[in-house]
């Protein structure tokens, strides 16, 4: 198991090889490691790191983080963030890595809170969450954007593993995958084969993040577009994908017959 001192001396490490997924929060989450590691709780850490933030939009309230004990123990986590603009935060890498995702790409993580807090508002808290709030859920901690060349992207829609990551491969060097879901940034902690992301293709030469603000509703959401991408494949995240034959091990690299496989190997 990952402890909170292990995803923090990730986060503080430096050079391009250290973990490139974490790219995109390494500017602030290096900051906050080390205050982390210093003995401040990660809330405090976090809110230390709002200072840089970019001021709200009009008619937002300033984002902040607060300790799980101010969560009242009958509302649920979303409506209280929704009703509050506070996030509550534990001690651990799973909340840690949540906080970096809210300082990074702060209007998407509004927009998903705001769907589930809508949703909760329609139709209450039950035993199951319902399927537009577990595809919500899904994107949130499981989620990436993965913006590429069509070849690239057709080749992943056919699961033709070979095409994508051997015959294709230097077309990587014109993608972009961003990995957003703060459970899959956590898991890649401790790296293995099977670690599968839940990716939406994005056209390239836009602004991922404000596409996505526009185009995931309920409905996109309940019937999305996301594809199974064992993230350890992507060439340079990896030292081993370069061996031969690392792409041949069907457990991972699932043929098309067997359409999802790589979600339910996970149980995602």
């Amino acid at each position: 198991m990952t402890t909170l001192a292990d995803a923090c001396a990730g986060l503080a490490a430096a050079g391009a090889t250290a973990a490139p997924w974490l790219a995109p929060y390494r500017a602030r989450g290096r900051g906050v490691a080390l205050d982390v590691l210093a003995g401040m709780p990660v809330h405090q850490a976090l809110n230390a790191a709002l200072r840089s933030a970019p001021v709200p939009m009009p008619g937002e309230r300033r984002l902040r983080f607060v300790a799980q004990s101010e969560l009242p123990g009958a509302e649920a986590y979303e409506a209280f963030i929704a009703r509050t603009a506070c996030v509550p935060t534990r001690d651990n890498p799973h909340d840690l890595f949540n906080g970096l995702v809210w300082l990074t790409y702060a209007p998407l993580k509004r927009h998903l809170n705001a769907l589930q807090a809508q949703q909760i508002a329609q139709r209450g808290i039950g035993p199951t969450r319902g399927a537009v709030r577990d595809a919500l859920t899904l994107f949130d901690e499981n989620g990436a954007w993965w913006q590429a060349p069509a070849v690239l992207v057709d080749a992943l829609r056919r699961r033709d593993w070979h095409a994508l990551f051997i015959h294709h491969r230097a077309a990587w060097q014109d993608s972009r995958l961003t990995l957003f879901g703060h459970a899959l940034l956590e898991k890649l902690t401790q790296p293995r084969k099977a670690i599968t992301a839940h990716v939406w293709p994005v056209p390239e030469g836009v602004d991922a993040q404000g596409l996505l603000l526009r185009t995931l509703d309920p409905a996109a959401l309940a019937g999305g577009p996301c594809l199974a991408l064992p993230v350890l494949g992507v060439p340079q995240w990896w030292p081993a994908n370069q061996q031969p034959g690392f792409y041949d091990d069907t457990r991972i690299f699932r043929p098309a017959a067997d359409a999802g496989g790589a979600l339910q190997h996970q149980g995602l």
